[in-house]
């Protein structure tokens, strides 16, 4: 690995006695020290926050996320040791930081809380929870001064997820402005998957050490834009460096395979569509294997030994983690990438990416869409977008002093004071954004608590 990939955009680190960490150990120490990932504690990852003790939240999603991703590079380093000892470091923390970090980001309330801010910031460049990832990490939170967590150039570009503004991915016809914020229509507004033209300056040192060829081919768009239901979606990114990729499939999984377990436990699934729409679509895959360990998957799922759904969930994220390999894509047509961390990604067979689909799809329409799950969303959604609304009628009277002296800053330099707004609604938890709704809107709510 190149001493680029380890550089800080502040180069004067604080140098302690007998730190004997790589770059990525502190690195990982950073985020996990971090405010911005205490808060995934109290926000909604598929079950709503709060509901229970039991449901995963996006801080154990994250952890669960971090151990699978170590566990995919343990993988890679048995099945191509020479090649992974050229792209990887000697730990796994570098994977282990971008897992952790990965949804630091995601505002409150879910995909709810995000469309919600999207629609409010539909003028002033969009809002998308991975985008506010690289914000947070590379410019908000309090490590530094200017530089967030002040990480290495390779761990935000693991981050970068979509390594395109989300301006240049946008279709170019808005759907028309609501007048009353109950009408809002949560598919019409879903985000763009990229970063904030903002944040320009973090983007273009991350892709520095990049050729202009390399840079053009990584933030290439796909030639079509996706149709979905006879419509036209948003632009997409073609390409993820490798430790994004790795960082998506452990992600993946983790949704796929534990946030099931939530739903399984909780009753929220029933034994017939689970057999219906899992173990059915399995058994058609040709794969001996699978096919067999399908034949008894509900039974230990559904059972009411938990060992045995603990079981069922482990030989399941095994057969997916082992099935991870690395691809060269310079061997498609119209790649050519030079640089070796754009080269290769980790992938699934045809196979075993169709199994992962199949619970992702199961997971997406009988859970996530369920209808008491999407009222929520629902009613999250409404209350960020009247939390923004009232913030943004007179910043600096309603926002916390610290938030207030950027909105000011922004005003003063000309640059876009609706992100700060926008900064401080994401960076809420789920509990804390309701509390300052009641405080706000309720003449009996709380007022007696503070985040800056």
């Amino acid at each position: 690995m190149t001493d680029v990939w380890l550089e800080r955009r502040l180069s004067k680190v604080t140098k302690r006695q007998q730190d004997h960490r790589d770059p990525f150990q502190r690195d990982r120490a950073r985020i996990l020290h971090s405010a911005s990932f205490r808060r995934l504690q109290s926000k909604t990852q598929v079950m709503g926050s709060g509901q229970s003790d039991f449901y995963r939240t996006r801080l154990t999603h994250s952890l669960e996320a971090a151990q699978i991703g170590s566990g995919i590079t343990s993988q890679l380093r048995c099945k191509h040791p020479e090649l992974c000892n050229e792209l990887f470091p000697n730990s796994d923390s570098l994977i282990e930081t971008i897992c952790l970090a990965h949804d630091i980001g995601h505002p409150p309330f879910g995909h709810g809380g995000e469309v919600a801010l999207n629609y409010m910031m539909r003028d002033h460049g969009g809002f998308e929870g991975n985008g506010q990832t690289l914000r947070i990490v590379a410019r908000l939170e309090t490590f530094s001064e200017h530089f967030g967590m002040n990480l290495t150039r390779r761990t935000l570009l693991g981050l970068m997820k979509y390594p395109q503004l989300i301006t240049s991915l946008s279709l170019d016809n808005k759907p028309t402005s609501i007048s009353n914020f109950r009408q809002l229509k949560a598919e019409e507004w879903r985000p763009a998957k990229g970063l904030y033209s903002d944040d320009l300056d973090i983007i273009d040192w991350i892709l520095e050490p990049l050729s202009r060829t390399d840079r053009t081919l990584f933030q290439s768009m796909r030639s079509e834009p996706i149709l979905i239901q006879d419509k036209k979606n948003h632009n997409k990114t073609r390409f993820k460096s490798l430790d994004c990729s790795i960082m998506e499939l452990a992600d993946d999984i983790a949704y796929g395979i534990h946030d099931l377990e939530d739903a399984i436990v909780t009753n929220v699934v029933n034994r017939n569509d689970f057999e219906r729409e899992v173990i059915n679509k399995l058994q058609q895959i040709n794969d001996p294997w699978l096919q067999e360990y399908s034949l008894t998957l509900t039974d230990k799922l559904f059972s009411e030994h938990h060992h045995l759904q603990k079981d069922a969930i482990g030989g399941l994220v095994n057969y997916l983690i082992t099935a991870i390999t690395l691809s060269d894509l310079n061997t498609q047509a119209d790649i050519n990438f030079a640089e070796p961390i754009l080269r290769y990604n980790a992938t699934l067979s045809i196979a075993t990416a169709q199994v992962l689909k199949i619970f992702k799809d199961f997971v997406y329409n009988y859970v996530i869409k369920l209808t008491s799950l999407q009222r929520i969303e629902y009613r999250g959604q409404q209350i960020v977008m009247e939390l923004f609304e009232a913030l943004s009628s007179d910043p600096k009277r309603l926002l916390p002093s610290n938030s207030a002296k950027r909105w000011q800053q922004a005003i003063d330099n000309n640059t876009n004071s609706q992100r700060i707004i926008a900064d401080y609604i994401a960076g809420m938890t789920d509990d804390y954004a309701t509390r300052l709704y009641q405080s706000l809107f309720n003449a009996h709510g709380a007022s007696d608590y503070q985040l800056g």
